[in-house]
């Protein structure tokens, strides 16, 4: 796939139709190499990454977005962010043994999707859809005509070693369907999950869209990146409490260890640290020692 770690926008030139396709290898593989998945997670965990980068491209912000599968079985969740810098990271949470299942709804138990906008300045927000589709692509479907009635198709594939995805929504401005998207959403339809992971981004467009008024936008570089850091982890300790930290690091030798699973950086806070962390808890009088 030449057009691997890659995401770029479609403009149908005499259609009210705007797309996006995107593909990930290095950052994908950035992703698994930090943990151990089986692989029927790995590719949905592909898919999530796909995803969210593509979503990510029909916003405008500054901050970072979040797309959550969460479940009440063994998989209880599928996480995948990408920031307005086109960095991703994702991961996923498993609780026992999972189940013999060959589509994305019967990994979840009582599933919900979640789509997370936390800009960097302004107000959170969120939009929660049940799972009650086949696949990640189709939920994500649904999400749109539930949520913000924009007719839109969206492809996902990946085979454990790269993750791409195409995405395809009439404009906001121009309200429902026509015919211009029924036409455009049939071609789209012919392609096939090997096409979408083997085919550069200019060879696919002319494969589905040749006969169509259309162009690509220049391409834009999408990179793993984990935005952790010790000062993170140091604001989560402080919601803690002072005892209780002290307490736990009696406990753990002195110190305490907190892990980031995106990562898998460790990151350590001993007596002193803790100390610091919480000087305005301290009683009036003591003195940090």
């Amino acid at each position: 796939m030449s057009s691997a770690d890659k995401i770029q926008r479609i403009l149908f030139e005499e259609a009210d139709v705007r797309g996006v396709v995107a593909g990930l290898h290095t950052s994908y593989g950035a992703v698994m190499e930090r943990n151990t998945y089986p692989l029927m997670i790995q590719k949905l965990l592909g898919e999530m990454l796909a995803a969210v980068t593509l979503l990510s491209s029909t916003l405008k912000f500054e901050g970072r977005l979040i797309l959550q599968a969460q479940g009440e079985g063994a998989l209880r969740l599928l996480m995948a962010e990408c920031s307005h810098h086109l960095q991703v990271r994702g991961i996923a949470r498993i609780e026992g043994e999972l189940p013999d299942a060959d589509s994305f709804s019967q990994l979840f138990a009582q599933g919900r999707l979640a789509l997370t906008i936390e800009p960097a300045n302004g107000q959170r927000y969120q939009g929660v859809v049940p799972m009650e589709q086949g696949s990640l692509a189709e939920c994500l479907e649904d999400y749109f005509s539930r949520s913000e009635q924009l007719p839109t198709r969206i492809q996902l594939a990946c085979d454990g070693e790269r993750a791409a995805g195409m995405l395809l929504q009439v404009l906001p401005a121009a309200g429902g369907g026509s015919e211009d998207w029924n036409r455009i959403g049939v071609l789209a339809d012919t392609l096939t999950q090997e096409e979408l992971l083997t085919l550069d981004n200019e060879s696919m467009l002319y494969r589905l869209f040749h006969e169509e008024e259309c162009r690509l936008y220049e391409a834009q570089t999408l990179a793993f990146h984990c935005d952790c850091s010790r000062e993170r982890c140091g604001r989560a300790l402080q919601l803690v409490g002072r005892d209780e930290l002290l307490a736990a690091a009696g406990e753990q030798g002195g110190h305490i260890s907190v892990d980031c699973q995106f990562c898998n950086t460790v990151y350590q806070f001993d007596r002193e640290d803790i100390l610091e962390l919480t000087e305005d808890q301290r009683p009036s009088g003591e003195t940090l020692h």
